[in-house]
């Protein structure tokens, strides 16, 4: 009878790769528990002259996960031989969430006192100070103190601080806006921006505000305008009708 070729012998040799299996487990849990650990064979999945056996893992905090053993040998005579013991995760395994970069999770507000956050060399936001940001007071303020700040806002940091500023909680889309009797930007609490964006944004500087000491857009507004006046009422409740009570009024004398 004709020798099982390679594929074939590496397919049978479940028995062998289970002891594998559990030989890498109990330098881990021990005899006993290393038994246990190794539930039921998978599948067997043939990959480059070689095969990976898939066993059950059935220790605690493993549920969907498998054991991976594989199994090569140069030719058909040659022994079987073990090339890995691996624990993987398989259809439904409970993984930990793919991982994020730091740069990436830090969000507004995360950073506390005594915290650092550098700044990525590349960061779009940013433009090196001796260059055109494209807007004429930085410019300016850049030729007048020499190169001035090492770094400026580039056109790209504008837009993003404009959309952030526009449709947040101090942009004319708010309920407060909506209801206010006049916009920030005829408010004489407005203290303006410089430069490109001095027409849309400004700093409230009315301590009664809610937004007292933040960026507003000139579209926002609020209930402490500064062109709204008081305007006294008479404390004297005056009824606004004043009805005939029906009686007749004669001059003296006049019978």
């Amino acid at each position: 009878m004709a020798a099982a070729t390679t594929p074939s012998r590496l397919a049978d040799a479940v028995a062998q790769a289970r002891e594998a299996a559990i030989a890498d487990a109990v330098a881990d849990m021990g005899a006993t528990a290393a038994n246990e650990a190794v539930g039921e064979h998978q599948e067997a999945r043939a990959e480059d002259g070689a095969v990976t056996h898939f066993f059950a893992a059935q220790h605690g905090g493993y549920r969907g996960w498998r054991w991976s053993v594989t199994l090569a040998c140069a030719d058909d005579d040659s022994a079987i031989t073990v090339s890995e013991v691996v624990l993987l995760p398989g259809p439904g395994a409970v993984v930990s969430p793919a991982w994020v970069p730091w740069n990436e999770r830090v969000r507004p507000g995360d950073l506390g006192v005594g915290d650092l956050l550098p700044v990525p060399p590349d960061d779009v936001r940013l433009v090196p100070g001796y260059v055109a940001a494209g807007d004429p007071a930085v410019e300016e303020l850049a030729r007048e103190v020499g190169l001035g700040r090492r770094t400026v806002l580039s056109r790209e940091g504008r837009d993003a601080a404009v959309r952030r500023w526009y449709d947040g909680e101090h942009g004319p889309g708010t309920d407060m806006a909506r209801s206010a009797p006049a916009h920030c930007g005829t408010c004489g609490f407005l203290l303006p921006l410089a430069g490109a964006l001095r027409g849309a944004f400004g700093v409230c500087a009315n301590v009664y505000a809610p937004a007292d000491g933040d960026v507003v857009a000139a579209e926002f507004g609020c209930g402490a305008h500064s062109d709204v006046a008081y305007e006294p009422v008479s404390p004297v409740a005056v009824a606004e009708l004043v009805y005939d009570d029906g009686l007749e009024l004669e001059p003296a004398g006049s019978r």
